[in-house]
């Protein structure tokens, strides 16, 4: 199963390297798609390379939509390609999920009216939903992740969601994963 995840400078390195790593763990394939040529610099200087350009995107029937969190939010919600794809995910019945700043996106676009949903808590604005407290919510094809210390539950909920609990149980017992400990 393949999922995308779209960057551009500024993104949360560890909303989107930790959840990167958590669902290759589990198996899924996952393309980094980069708004702006092939690269992007994180809000603390990583510089990610080798990625793919967004100019290129080409649907491979990918499952899910993730968008990290971190000062891009909003170079992604202001990207017309970006909005048309989030379309296109919801159209066709496929996840969007987003952390931290990104679930603002979403509910700036109207996709969390009616939804259980959470975000970076000095973010969150009345988007139509109920907000959550919840370092990571699923609500039907909706998941979002609250901040960076969410990053694990986040990743975890993505992939419980597309491969199943057994998987998602699997892969945190490989990383002696523990909620609450």
């Amino acid at each position: 199963m393949k999922v995308c995840m779209i960057v551009t400078d500024g993104f949360e390195e560890i909303e989107a390297v930790g959840t990167y790593a958590i669902l290759r763990r589990g198996g899924l394939d996952v393309d980094v798609y980069s708004l702006r040529g092939d690269k992007a610099t994180g809000r603390f200087g990583l510089t990610c390379c080798a990625l793919k350009p967004f100019s290129d995107f080409k649907d491979e029937h990918y499952a899910a939509l993730i968008l990290p969190g971190g000062p891009q939010w909003k170079a992604l919600e202001a990207s017309a390609e970006v909005q048309q794809l989030l379309r296109d995910f919801d159209d066709t019945g496929r996840y969007l999920c987003a952390i931290c700043a990104g679930p603002t996106i979403l509910g700036r676009a109207g996709y969390l009216k009616g939804k259980n949903y959470t975000c970076f808590t000095a973010m969150n604005a009345d988007f139509g939903g109920n907000y959550k407290e919840d370092y990571a919510v699923t609500d039907g094809r909706i998941i979002t992740g609250k901040s960076a210390a969410a990053t694990i539950d986040f990743g975890f909920a993505i992939l419980t969601a597309l491969a199943g609990e057994e998987t998602a149980d699997k892969t945190k017992k490989e990383i002696y994963y523990q909620k609450g400990k």
